[in-house]
């Protein structure tokens, strides 16, 4: 049975369109069945600067493991923090 979908109002900008959508149920708006899989292989995700206070030793282990590994020490604790991450993910599915 095809449910009726609601029409998503005009919205001004990305700011109202968030404040809607965090408030809505999409399903009652899109019908997710139709969706198509699609890639943006050169879209890069937004980064923020963050100030994260570490021990000297522990940063130059983790600079000493990098080094080992050719990779940058910042990327290699984005990937650190990335493996943790999807790890505790996978324990709360």
């Amino acid at each position: 049975m095809k449910k009726d979908l609601k029409n998503i109002p005009k919205l001004a900008d990305e700011d109202q369109e968030r404040e809607f959508w965090e408030h809505e149920d999409s399903t009652e708006y899109i019908n997710w069945d139709d969706a198509e899989v699609i890639s943006f292989p050169k879209l890069k995700p937004s980064t923020r600067t963050i100030s994260l206070r570490l021990p000297e030793a522990m940063l130059n282990q983790i600079r000493q493991i990098a080094n080992k590994q050719d990779v940058p020490y910042q990327s290699f604790i984005k990937m650190i923090l990335k493996e943790r991450i999807d790890r505790e993910f996978k324990k709360s599915a």
